[in-house]
């Protein structure tokens, strides 16, 4: 199976600059992409990071055996083109998954479950109606990444009479867009994981504040 895994290398996540500076959005971006990668290959996948620029691996701090089994492209098309760009032509080509990289909460065993699936099309959705992950081995698939794209795409796989199978899972409908989705990783992230590291590290911590559940921010690490 051929995994790939998009990266905005260039500006990322702006959705959290609110909270995070653009060196801190990078940072968190490149730990997150990090555990991904990380996951990706512990489930038995050898990814390729799709990058919007140059990246160098040896820049995520991955253990060897990963690092090794990680490639790097470069393509600044929009994501839809570049991801279409990549799925099967034919029914002779590899399936192909595609893991978003802010997927802070991805597990091995939640990937490999993923990639078990045996459906023409096989889509993780996002809690927000997104496309979070997928596997596609139908050649006539192709993705539209606009709006509510786990709609959009199943309804494509109807379109072309593919078989489709929904995952229903918290890991894989987490990705982390807005400030709110901070506490998730800071609750169910592994603590050997880069993300929450690089939340705490960056003076973010727990707080419960009218009974819910939040994340506060140390002052003397409030972002410029």
């Amino acid at each position: 199976m051929h995994v790939v895994v998009p990266f905005a290398a260039i500006d990322p996540k702006t959705r959290l600059a609110s909270v995070l500076s653009s060196a801190e959005r990078s940072t968190l971006a490149r730990a997150m992409l990090a555990d991904v990668l990380t996951a990706v290959v512990e489930a038995g996948a050898e990814p390729t990071v799709v990058s919007t620029a140059p990246l160098d691996p040896a820049t995520l701090s991955l253990e060897a055996p990963v690092r090794d089994a990680v490639s790097v492209t470069v393509d600044d098309r929009p994501l839809t083109e570049a991801v279409n760009a990549r799925l099967p032509a034919s029914r002779d080509d590899e399936t192909t998954a595609v893991v978003m990289s802010d997927l802070a909460l991805a597990t091995p065993d939640t990937l490999a479950a993923l990639f078990a699936h045996d459906a023409a099309v096989t889509i993780a959705p996002g809690r927000s109606g997104g496309t979070n992950a997928l596997v596609v081995s139908h050649p006539e698939f192709r993705v539209d990444y606009h709006g509510t794209s786990y709609l959009d795409h199943c309804e494509i796989a109807r379109d072309i009479d593919a078989s489709l199978e929904t995952v229903d899972s918290f890991r894989l409908s987490t990705d982390i867009d807005e400030p709110t989705d901070l506490v998730e990783v800071l609750i169910h992230g592994d603590e050997a994981d880069r993300a929450p590291a690089c939340l705490r590290g960056l003076g973010f911590d727990l707080e419960t504040r009218d009974g819910r559940v939040g994340v506060s921010r140390l002052e003397e690490t409030t972002r410029e």
